[in-house]
């Protein structure tokens, strides 16, 4: 019901607009959803998840995924303020997915690549034993397969309730990158927001070329840690996609909505220089 002409926030459908956590503008939800989750008023990328981003990169039809079942069988027991089994739980529920990696093989704008994304709702797109076996496979299937590998990172690194399993994922998927790059392999790593600790340590920053959405956030750990270690003031933009291009650990700086075609036009370039 409307009150001197102004609409009740209740009168407004629940879910129908967001705030936009760039301009902190509310945006209309069905505007952001059809400009590919990016805010229309000042270019903001939402985070996405696996399976929406694999969606926007492949074509249709095309993926068919690798170890789409694999789950975790939570080797160390572990429980804090619950269990991991509980935790795993909730997340597939909310994800609709057995882990956080997605990968598989694709097309890319008609070219055949190995493709696979992190999932950021997935307990922060943590890399476990599930997410480094997963990655480890799609670069071997590259491998075996002499295709370009594709992955899209959005992690908060290692996955804690596995402990030493987990980071003992950085050494294996980044071995699994090493034997793909002496085989002659394309490796596009894509940042996006987040891709921190062990990920950004391991695989996600081994790509031959390396991809940034804009604002992503890049780096090992965060920055209220980095500063009680070192006390010392950081720069601004520190870690920003920008930072990152701007001191050489970022090649290009791709907005979502180009993405694909500039993932298609890098392996023609690559493959065709080959």
């Amino acid at each position: 019901m409307a009150i001197n002409g102004r609409i009740k926030k209740k009168d407004i459908p629940e879910g129908l607009w967001l705030r936009c956590p760039g301009c902190e503008e509310m945006v209309y939800r069905k505007r952001v959803e059809e400009n590919l989750h990016v805010c229309p008023e000042c270019q903001y990328h939402f985070r996405i998840g696996a399976r929406q981003r694999i969606a926007l990169l492949a074509d249709a039809d095309s993926f068919e995924e690798y170890l789409a079942n694999l789950m975790s069988p939570d080797p160390l027991k572990f429980v804090d303020r619950k269990s991991y089994i509980e935790r795993l739980a909730d997340a597939q529920r909310q994800t609709n997915l057995y882990d956080a990696a997605v990968v598989g093989r694709a097309y890319v704008k008609g070219r055949p690549v190995v493709l696979g994304a992190l999932d950021p709702n997935f307990i922060m797109g943590s890399m476990g034993s599930v997410v480094g076996e997963k990655v480890t496979c799609a670069a071997e299937r590259a491998t075996d397969l002499g295709l370009p590998l594709v992955m899209c990172s959005a992690s908060g690194g290692a996955r804690m309730m596995e402990g030493i399993l987990s980071l003992a994922q950085m050494s294996k998927t980044s071995a699994a990158v090493g034997r793909f790059s002496r085989a002659g392999g394309l490796f596009v790593s894509v940042m996006t927001n987040p891709t921190t600790a062990g990920v950004a340590a391991s695989f996600a920053s081994l790509g031959d070329i390396i991809l940034a959405e804009p604002g992503a956030m890049i780096g090992f750990t965060g920055p209220r840690v980095i500063y009680q270690t070192m006390r010392q003031e950081l720069p601004e933009g520190f870690q920003t996609a920008e930072f990152m291009l701007e001191h050489g650990f970022v090649d290009r700086i791709v907005s979502r909505r180009n993405l694909r075609s500039e993932i298609a036009s890098l392996i023609d370039y690559c493959v065709r220089q080959t």
